[in-house]
């Protein structure tokens, strides 16, 4: 049986940070295919191309040049057809402040960079193995916070 290859997105300034988020995809054994960008404005373009092909899921790294992650999902959960897109924050900002905001603005899930490449993997792994219709319609405060 075939598995349906994910249409990742990955919005992240930090060049170092894609490239271990796109190996650590890559030695999960997940069929995915991964697009990136380095900052919020450049997403927005992307997506409001009538041609672009929406995520599956899209991880959102909050502190970034030009736009933003938390403006950039506030954008997003203001235009229709972006509104439903599985946002995924994904950053080193562990502040309850950014995670208060973030929740409240509409993101699915809040992970921590973690600081090695096989927890990277690891949670990487679940969060792409989750089913996102359970996950979104039970969100709340307790499940946000993604922790191994």
């Amino acid at each position: 049986m075939a598995t349906k290859l994910l249409n990742i997105i990955l919005v992240d300034d930090d060049v170092d940070d894609r490239e271990l988020f796109q190996e650590a995809i890559l030695e999960s054994g997940l069929e995915a295919k991964i697009t990136m960008f380095e900052d919020g404005v450049n997403l927005i373009k992307h997506l409001r191309n009538s041609e672009a092909t929406l995520p599956d899921i899209l991880f959102l790294d909050l502190n970034m040049p030009s736009m933003g992650g938390l403006e950039c999902l506030n954008h997003l959960k203001e235009v229709p057809g972006l509104s439903n897109i599985t946002v995924v924050i994904y950053s080193t900002s562990s502040s309850e402040r950014d995670i208060e905001a973030t929740f409240l603005a509409g993101a699915n899930i809040y992970i921590n960079k973690p600081n090695n490449f096989e927890t990277l993997k690891s949670i990487l792994k679940k969060v792409l193995q989750l089913d996102w219709q359970y996950q979104t319609s039970i969100l709340n405060r307790s499940n946000f916070l993604f922790r191994l």
